[in-house]
């Protein structure tokens, strides 16, 4: 087939990279958001499925919404087989969805229904999910609501963080992407409808969603810290400023602190949550580059009593 491949992000990069090596279709073109400012000099930049697009000679489409009348003109100019979606990270109108003739075909991280909207993975980890996976539908107006073609799964690991998860399902996703490609092409895969039941939303995490709660339970903080990294990533506060939270970890028996509570040993840093501990293993102070939790300690000269989530943030 003549695929348009639509994505931005760094995630998207292994499926376009499945679909340029396939033997059975071509990548015509593909569809990304527009250059956005990077960086300290805050100039602007191409999204990673751009820079590999333009690697391999691909036309780059960059509308600033898609539709834009010129972006669909040059759709309906190349007429697509089918338009498989990545992270692309705008919404499509019937407009552009009724253009390809085998439609758009998106490859979503979670086992649909379950975790609907953009933050799927996070929302995974969030909530304790010990299985999670990849799944590819056909995209329709609704959210994430499209009938189903396949999936893959994928355990979640007690340590993995979001950006962990993520990776592994971008490169476990772009098989299942190609193979859905194929299986269209040939007639051999019908998408079947989403069931009623087990439909989770998953919307896009807040700095606000980041904050922890000391109170609520160490597996919960562990959970938040875990799920908001790499972004928006989990934080506190310390003398009323930010302090990120990179990694930390339960220590299941250690107990008697109070919620952000602290105490400060030569290489470790313990806070009390609403059961009983974690360690912080590695924090990052605004402004700072990460370090670990203990050398942050010895340069804050902690005093007893001061403890986590206390003041207001500057």
């Amino acid at each position: 087939m003549r695929l348009v491949f639509a994505g931005t992000p760094e995630v998207a990069v292994p499926a376009l990279d499945a679909l340029i090596a396939s033997e059975r279709h071509e990548v015509v073109a593909v569809v990304t958001r527009p250059d956005a400012p990077a960086g300290r000099g805050r100039r602007l930049v191409a999204s990673p499925v751009a820079e590999r697009a333009e690697e391999a000679g691909i036309e780059v489409l960059k509308p600033n919404r898609p539709r834009d009348e010129e972006f669909l003109a040059r759709l309906r100019e190349i007429s697509p087989d089918c338009c498989p979606v990545v992270a692309y990270g705008a919404l499509l109108p019937k407009v552009a969805l009724d253009i390809p003739a085998r439609g758009w075909v998106n490859l979503h991280f979670s086992l649909l229904p379950a975790w609907r909207g953009a933050a799927p993975v996070q929302h995974a980890v969030l909530a304790g999910d010990e299985i999670t996976g990849a799944s590819t539908f056909l995209i329709e107006e609704g959210l994430d609501s499209g009938p189903v073609y396949g999936t893959v799964t994928e355990e979640v690991r007690p340590t993995d963080t979001s950006g962990d998860l993520l990776t592994r399902l971008a490169f476990a996703g772009s098989g299942l992407l190609a193979a859905t490609m194929d299986g269209i092409e040939d007639g051999t895969l019908q998408a079947a409808p989403q069931p009623a039941d087990g439909v989770s939303l998953a919307p896009k995490l807040t700095v606000e969603d980041a904050q922890v709660d000391w109170a609520a339970p160490a597996l919960r903080v562990d959970r938040v810290v875990r799920g908001c990294t790499p972004a928006p990533g989990a934080w506190t506060v310390f003398r009323g400023e930010r302090l990120k939270l990179v990694a930390v970890r339960p220590l299941p028996g250690e107990d008697g602190l109070a919620p952000g509570g602290l105490a400060v040993g030569k290489n470790h840093v313990h806070a009390g949550t609403g059961s009983h501990a974690v360690e912080l293993l590695w924090v990052q102070p605004q402004g700072k580059k990460p370090m670990r939790a203990a050398d942050w300690a010895r340069g804050v000269r902690i005093a007893p009593g001061e403890r986590l989530g206390a003041a207001d943030v500057r």
